[in-house]
C-alpha cells in the first residue's frame, strides 16, 4: 500500500520534471536563432503581413454581399474584385518570403549545430568513444539534426502563424458577432485537449524511432566496415536478416508515430467543421430573422475556413515540435558530455622536448573500474629505447596510451621532460609523441595528403624524405599516380605492410622526440617486417622510443624491457640480464627463438669451418 501511494505521489512530480525538462530543450533550440535574428524577425514580419491580408479577404466580402451587391454599381464590384485580387497577391508574396526565410534560417541553425557536435565531438575524450556506438553518433549528426531543422519552419513559424490567426480572428469574430464567435471558441478546449494527449503519447515514440535510427545505422556502418570479415565467413544472409529485423522494427515504429498523428488531423478537422455547421446553423436563422446581415454570416464562415488552415496542419505541426523535442534531446545529451581530458585553466605550452620519460607509482582502470594497470614505474632515459612485452589484456597498449594522455592516471603521474603531461597542453604533448600503432588507419585521400596530415605545410621535399626513411618511397614510384593515388576508405587499396609504412613516414615527417609503436609488424610476413624493421630503425634514431611486440626479433636491442602480467611489471632489464633470470622473458625466448639463433649459429660455424679449408 505504502509503494502505492508513493507511485501515485511521484507521478505529478515527474510530470511536471519533464515538462521543466521538455521546457529546457525547447529554449535551448530557440537560443540557435540568436545568430541569425535578424532573418527570424523578417520571417515573423512576413508571417505577420502574410496574415494580416489574407484577414482583410472576409472583410471585403462581406462588404460586397451587403454594400456593393445592394448598391447595383457594378462600379464597386470590379473595385472589389481587384482590392482582394491585389490583397491575396500581397498575401502570396508575404507568404513566400515567410516560407523562404523559414527554410533559410533552418538551414542556418543545421549548419551551425553540426559544426558545434562535430567541434564537441573531435574533442572528447576516448572514453566517451569507448562507450559510445557509431552509428547512434552518426544518426545523431544526420536525423536528429534533420529533425530540429525541420521544427523551424514546419513547427515553430507554423505555430506562431496559427496563435497569430487565431487570435486575430478571435477578435475579428467577436467584433462582428459575439454569439457567434463563442460558438466558433468551443473547438478551442477539445483542441488543445486531444493535442495535449498526442504530445504525450508521441514524444517517446519518436525518441524509439530516433534510437532506431542510430542502431540502423551501428549495424550498417558495423556491416561495410566489416565486409571482408562477412564474406569470408559467408554470413552476408545473416546480416541482412539482422538488418531487416532491425529496418522492421524501426518501420513499425515509425508507422505507429505516424498513424497517431494522422489521427490528430482529422479529429482536429472535424471539431472545426462541427463548429462550422453549428455557426452556419445559428446564423442562417438569424439572417431568416434579420437580427444578422448576410455579408456578417459570410464574413464569419470565411474567418472560420481561415483557421481551418492551422487547424489542418496542427497535428502536422505537432508532429515536428516532437521530433524537434527528441532530436534536441538526443543532440543535447552529447554537447552537455563533457571530456574527462581537458587542458588545465594554467596549463603550459611543452616546447621541443629531449625525451626524458618517468612513469612513477601509476594505476590505471577503464571506466567500469577494473584496474588494468597496478604501480607501473619506468624511467627512459633520452633516446632510449623501452620494449614491453606481454600477454593479451596484461596492459601494454594501456600503459602506452597515458603518455599522449588519451586517458588520465588513477594514481601516480607520468612526467615528459620532468613535466607532468596533465600541466601540458595536449596538442603540444602530442606533437611531441609519434604514435604507429598495429591497426593502421588511413584517410581517404591521396598517398601524399595521408603522409603530410600531421604537419600543415609540409613541403615536397619533406614529405619525399619521409617516404623515403620509411622505405615506401620505391614503391609509391611504382603507381600509375604516384604520391596522387588515392588510398581509399582506411587504405584499402595498400596492404598492410605498405599502410605500415605511410603509417610510418607520416609519425617520421612529425620528426617527434618520443616514438610510440604499438604492435606495429605483429601481422605481417617476414619480408614486410623486415622493410618495416628498417623504416622503424631510422625513425628510432635518436629518439625514446616505446615498442610493444609480439616477436623478439624486433626487441632484443632495446636498452630495457618490460614484461606485463595483469597489469604489473614482473621483469625488467636488457635481453641478456633477461635470459639469466630465466623467468617469463627466457621461456618466450625459447618459445620463439632459441632454437633457431642456435641454427643460425651452427650454420655460421660451419661456413667459417669451410672457409678455414679452403684457405689451408
Amino acid at each position: 500500500m505504502q509503494v502505492t501511494q508513493a507511485n501515485q505521489q511521484s507521478s505529478p512530480s515527474l510530470s511536471k520534471n519533464q515538462l521543466q525538462e521538455n521546457w529546457r530543450i525547447y529554449m535551448r533550440i530557440f537560443k540557435l536563432l540568436r545568430p541569425h535574428w535578424f532573418k527570424a524577425v523578417a520571417a515573423v514580419v512576413c508571417m505577420g503581413l502574410a496574415t494580416g491580408f489574407s484577414l482583410i479577404v472576409p472583410w471585403l466580402l462581406q462588404w460586397v454581399v451587403d454594400v456593393g451587391i445592394r448598391s447595383g454599381r457594378f462600379q464597386d464590384l470590379l473595385w472589389a474584385a481587384l482590392a482582394i485580387l491585389v490583397t491575396s497577391a500581397l498575401r502570396g508574396l508575404f507568404a513566400y518570403g515567410q516560407g523562404y526565410l523559414g527554410q533559410a534560417i533552418s538551414s542556418l541553425v543545421a549548419y551551425d549545430l553540426r559544426d558545434m557536435l562535430y567541434d564537441h565531438l573531435q574533442h572528447l575524450s576516448f572514453s566517451f568513444h569507448d562507450d559510445s556506438e557509431t552509428g547512434q553518433l552518426m544518426s545523431r549528426m544526420t536525423a536528429d539534426i534533420e529533425a530540429v531543422r525541420n521544427f523551424f519552419p514546419m513547427g515553430l513559424l507554423r505555430a506562431l502563424l496559427a496563435v497569430v490567426t487565431f487570435a486575430s480572428v478571435t477578435i475579428l469574430l467577436l467584433r462582428l458577432d459575439v454569439y457567434l464567435a463563442l460558438i466558433t471558441l468551443i473547438s478551442v478546449p477539445i483542441m488543445l485537449i486531444l493535442s495535449a494527449q498526442v504530445v504525450k503519447r508521441l514524444r517517446p515514440l519518436w525518441l524509439e524511432v530516433q534510437n532506431g535510427v542510430g542502431d540502423l545505422s551501428t549495424i550498417m556502418q558495423e556491416s561495410l566496415s566489416g565486409v571482408r570479415v562477412v564474406k569470408s565467413f559467408a554470413r552476408e544472409e545473416f546480416e541482412i536478416e539482422k538488418y531487416g529485423t532491425q529496418n522492421q522494427q524501426l518501420r513499425e515504429l515509425n508507422m505507429s508515430a505516424m498513424r497517431l498523428s494522422a489521427w490528430n488531423q482529422p479529429l482536429l478537422v472535424l471539431s472545426l467543421n462541427l463548429v462550422t455547421v453549428l455557426v452556419l446553423w445559428v446564423g442562417g436563422i438569424a439572417v431568416i430573422h434579420r437580427t444578422l446581415s448576410l455579408g456578417t454570416l459570410v464574413a464569419v464562415t470565411n474567418y472560420i475556413l481561415l483557421l481551418g488552415t492551422p487547424v489542418r496542419t496542427f497535428g502536422f505541426m505537432i508532429n515536428w515540435w516532437v521530433r524537434g523535442l527528441s532530436g534536441g534531446t538526443r543532440i543535447f545529451s552529447v554537447l552537455d558530455t563533457p571530456s574527462d581530458i581537458t587542458d588545465a585553466p594554467d596549463a603550459k605550452v611543452l616546447q621541443k622536448v629531449a625525451g626524458h620519460v618517468r612513469y612513477e607509482n601509476v594505476s590505471f582502470a577503464y571506466s567500469n573500474g577494473v584496474e588494468v594497470l597496478k604501480d607501473i614505474t619506468i624511467d627512459a632515459q633520452p633516446g632510449q629505447t623501452i620494449a614491453i612485452l606481454g600477454p593479451t589484456g596484461s596492459g601494454k597498449s594501456s600503459m602506452l596510451h597515458l603518455l599522449p594522455r588519451f586517458y588520465d592516471t588513477k594514481g601516480g603521474r607520468v612526467l615528459v621532460d620532468g613535466s607532468d603531461v596533465r600541466d601540458v597542453t595536449l596538442a603540444s604533448l602530442r606533437r611531441n609523441i609519434g604514435l604507429v600503432l598495429q591497426d593502421v588507419f588511413l584517410f581517404n585521400a591521396t598517398i601524399r595528403e595521408n603522409i603530410a596530415y600531421g604537419v600543415v605545410g609540409a613541403t615536397e621535399e619533406q614529405i619525399l624524405e619521409a617516404a623515403k626513411a620509411a622505405r615506401i618511397h620505391d614503391f609509391i614510384l611504382t603507381l600509375p599516380d604516384g604520391y596522387d593515388t588515392w588510398v581509399g576508405e582506411r587504405g584499402v587499396t595498400l596492404s598492410g605492410g605498405q599502410k605500415q609504412r605511410v603509417a610510418i613516414a607520416r609519425t617520421l615527417l612529425l620528426n617527434p622526440s618520443i616514438l610510440v609503436l604499438d604492435d606495429s609488424t605483429s601481422s605481417v610476413d617476414m619480408e614486410t617486417e623486415y622493410l618495416i624493421q628498417q623504416a622503424l630503425e631510422e625513425v628510432m634514431r635518436g629518439r625514446t622510443t616505446f615498442v610493444v611486440a609480439s616477436r623478439l626479433r624486433t626487441i632484443k636491442n632495446a636498452d630495457q624491457i618490460l614484461v606485463l602480467e595483469r597489469g604489473k611489471i614482473v621483469e625488467r632489464g636488457t635481453h641478456a640480464t633477461l635470459l639469466k633470470h630465466n623467468g617469463p622473458y627466457a621461456r618466450l625466448y625459447d618459445m620463439q627463438l632459441r632454437e633457431q639463433e642456435e641454427f643460425e649459429a651452427q650454420v655460421l660455424n660451419t661456413q667459417s669451418d669451410l672457409q678455414t679449408e679452403v684457405l689451408q
